[in-house]
């Protein structure tokens, strides 16, 4: 008898990175919206981390800290737009940039402080 029937190597086995981005956009949205800083940089980290996750599980990345780097540029970018137009919130467009910032920062040291060769499953 298996010990997990139905399973087996054939079937995909299932990515826990698309509820962590489901949950992200939500907390972030809340903490940019009622301007609570920590709400706000902690959902936009859960958002981006596993975006790049998820594309680096299914391929589209080489590394997952280059998508730490995707998904910081477009936050960077957005960030400066709060905080340098007449759109007038430099407190959440300055969470939004932090964020960025943690998200480059943290691909950055992953690129330099990881080994080399890609993790086997």
């Amino acid at each position: 008898m298996d010990a997990e029937p139905g399973l087996s190597d054939q079937y995909r086995m299932a990515s826990p990175w698309p509820v962590f981005v489901a949950l992200g956009i939500p907390i972030a949205e809340l903490g940019i919206i009622f301007g609570l800083f920590p709400l706000s940089v902690g959902g936009l980290l859960l958002f981006g981390g596993s975006a790049a996750g998820m594309a680096f599980e299914s391929g589209y990345a080489k590394t997952p800290w280059r998508g730490l780097f995707g998904v910081a540029v477009p936050l960077a970018a957005l960030g400066a737009a709060f905080v340098f137009t007449a759109i007038d919130l430099p407190d959440r467009g300055i969470a939004i940039a932090a964020a960025a910032a943690i998200l480059a920062a943290a691909g950055i040291a992953g690129t330099l402080f990881s080994p080399t060769e890609a993790p086997e499953y």
